[in-house]
């Protein structure tokens, strides 16, 4: 009965004692604990419980340390605390609900690890070890917060509001500042009990309408933790002008694109995101998929599988390094890239048409990834017949490798696979295409005179080198590019305008043109270090025979070309004179061979002068030319002739394995 009596004796005492003269004791005791000015300014009670205490403090400030930006780590003029009593002999501070009414929160955390939330009175902070209280739920009626972490370039300040007539969500918020170095706006509304750590309880509402620099962030759905974005289950909508200005914002790794616009299902369990019911715009191209980021191993991994009904070539332009096109760049509505293409070109005021812009490789060293990427058609505005395609993009430690690489082309396939080895510096890039059974009625549609041209083209890249854009790998590179065709039929008229045969041209502007049989023809370069040796160029027909030699520099992106017809008939009016192909890769120079055409020029003048009809002798052509060595041609053009060639196109096919 004693024992009783003295229970309910304490349960009296601990209910109606007058905790508001402990206020002044408890001012001290954590301020020297923490060695930090805390004070309860107008009123504390308390509610002792067996596990948790509920503990209201009338006014409160809790100033920061002296390095913080803020002078009050928490200030507000009413909070309501529920404490865990338990954990408190473990030195841990556990608060399941914290109520604050028009707090001032001032958060900041530096590149040493320090943390304004971290307590204790030698400040542990300093160095991120004092101890972190464990929050479960929280309301806010109204205030602000303030959040700095100026070496990952975070500045935000959150403005809230309450009213609870606006429903589930009465908790809004409006944010300004920067994040990741960029400005940062954003405005929303929640529920009014934020979950910061998973309690058992429902998740709760959000909305969120955000702009971090170009990127626009539209999302609405609940979350069950907020201080790890877990239990997340949103619809969103994405856009922005480059999808690779997310890894500096959530740090995926994404290529970088033309102007896009995406939407779909976001949702986050643990360590994992995953973007479902993808649908959208990347420039002209659709996009929809799934796709996973994985974030609890020692690398982030992205998985997953994308497609196109239709892509548009000029969309793969930024993938290697070119500004978006102007076609691209104006695709998505409300969203348009920064520089076109067409505007890089006229503001550099040259020619160039090899991507010079550096690659990003920290991107590939920051994460994972296996994507597979298909397109049921592609769509191009150069008419090249590009018929489907598809990629499966494995990223594993640095190293990127697109294998296979299939796509549909002109009736045939270009098949293979690319690897880029991001962990050394400059990057090693190897290509390795094989080119199958390409039409050659449908590679040039746009050329009238070979719309009924038959023959099958078949090749192949091989390239080894080292670099840090497309520019500089290629003027690097060295291997084989080859690209040889049999039997066929080619325009008749073409072949006799490219050999200035005046006679044959006017016969078939009377006549109509004819197919000449195509005997064969080959385009294959030794390539080293940039330069593209022609060791194979031949085009030969029943009716001429075309060779060529010279070379091309990628690196200075220059031809140098001397192209020979030798006619294989007799023909009157023929000015046949070596023709040239010079100048630069974006302003090709075509030309013919002044010696040879000025000696006939001259030729006609002097016979002109004896008797007109004698200037047409010097024009006649007896025709020695001969039919070529094809099987020997072909032959030759499949295998380099340089020792650096041929090594190089080893190691480059060695990717394919």
């Amino acid at each position: 009965m004693a024992l009783a009596v003295l229970i309910v004796a304490l349960v009296l005492l601990a209910i109606f004692f007058p905790w508001d003269m402990l206020r002044g004791p408890i001012n001290r005791y954590v301020s020297e604990q923490t060695g930090r000015r805390f004070e309860i300014t107008r009123r504390l009670d308390v509610k002792p419980g067996f596990r948790t205490a509920s503990i209201t403090l009338d006014g409160i400030e809790f100033a920061n340390p002296s390095w913080a930006r803020e002078p009050l780590l928490v200030g507000a003029e009413r909070a309501e605390i529920d404490l865990r009593l338990w954990p408190l002999l473990r030195k841990e501070v556990v608060i399941p609900r914290l109520v604050f009414n028009k707090p001032r929160i001032g958060l900041q955390m530096e590149e040493d690890g320090r943390k304004t939330w971290a307590l204790g009175k030698t400040d542990k902070g300093e160095s991120g070890g004092g101890t972190t209280p464990k929050i479960g739920l929280l309301q806010v009626d109204g205030g602000h917060l303030d959040f700095l972490a100026e070496h990952q370039g975070v500045d935000v300040r959150v403005d809230f509001a309450f009213d609870p007539q606006k429903g589930d969500m009465p908790l809004s918020y409006n944010m300004k500042g920067s994040y990741q170095r960029q400005a940062l706006s954003a405005d929303g509304s929640t529920g009014n009990v934020l979950l910061l750590t998973q309690a058992g309880l429902p998740p709760f509402p959000f909305e969120i309408h955000a702009n971090a620099g170009a990127t626009r962030l539209d999302a609405v759905g609940t979350m069950a933790a907020l201080t790890e974005l877990d239990g997340v289950d949103a619809k969103v909508k994405l856009r922005g002008r480059n999808l690779g200005d997310l890894y500096r914002l959530i740090g995926v790794a994404l290529p970088d694109t033309s102007p896009y616009r995406v939407e779909g299902r976001l949702l986050k369990n643990g360590k994992t995101w995953e973007a479902k019911e993808l649908a959208g715009k990347l420039g002209l191209s659709d996009i929809g998929g799934e796709l996973a980021f994985a974030q609890g191993a020692e690398r982030p991994k992205l998985t997953g599988s994308l497609a196109s009904k239709v892509m548009d070539m000029d969309d793969l332009g930024p993938l290697i390094g070119l500004p978006p096109t102007e076609r691209s760049a104006k695709a998505v509505e409300g969203v348009q890239a920064q520089t076109t293409l067409e505007q890089s070109r006229r503001s550099r005021g040259d020619v160039r048409v090899l991507p010079t812009a550096p690659l990003d490789f920290e991107r590939l060293r920051a994460m994972d990834a296996d994507v597979r990427y298909s397109a049921q058609s592609i769509r191009n505005v150069r008419e090249i017949p590009l018929q489907r395609g598809s990629v499966q993009v494995v990223l594993d430690n640095g190293v990127l490798e697109l294998k296979p690489l299939d796509l549909g082309v002109a009736g045939g396939s270009i098949q293979g696979a690319v690897r880029i080895d991001g962990s050394k510096q400059p990057a090693d890039i190897r290509m390795a295409v094989d080119i199958r059974a390409l039409q050659l009625n449908q590679l040039i549609p746009k050329i009238e005179s070979t719309k009924s041209s038959l023959g099958r083209l078949d090749g192949r890249i091989n390239l080894a080198g080292q670099g840090t854009s497309v520019a500089n790998w290629l003027g690097a590179a060295s291997g084989d590019v080859a690209a040889m065709t049999g039997r066929g039929q080619f325009s008749n008229l073409l072949l006799e305008v490219a050999g200035l045969d005046g006679g044959e041209v006017l016969e078939f502007l009377l006549r109509g043109d004819k197919n000449v049989r195509m005997r064969c023809a080959a385009l294959a370069f030794d390539v080293n270090k940039g330069v593209m040796t022609g060791r194979t160029l031949l085009f030969d027909t029943d009716d001429t025979l075309f060779t060529a030699t010279g070379q091309a520099s990628l690196k200075d992106e220059t031809l140098d070309f001397v192209i020979r017809p030798q006619p294989k008939d007799k023909s009157i009016l023929s000015l046949r004179t070596p023709l040239l192909v010079r100048g630069h890769f974006g302003d090709p120079k075509p030309g013919v061979e002044a010696g040879p055409l000025i000696a006939r020029g001259a030729a006609a003048l002097a016979l002109g002068a004896i008797n007109p009809l004698l200037a047409l002798a010097a024009t006649v052509e007896t025709g020695p030319g001969q039919d070529a060595d094809c099987a020997g041609a072909l032959a030759e053009a499949r295998t380099p002739q340089s020792p650096a060639a041929a090594q190089a196109a080893q190691r480059a096919q060695a990717v394919k394995r």
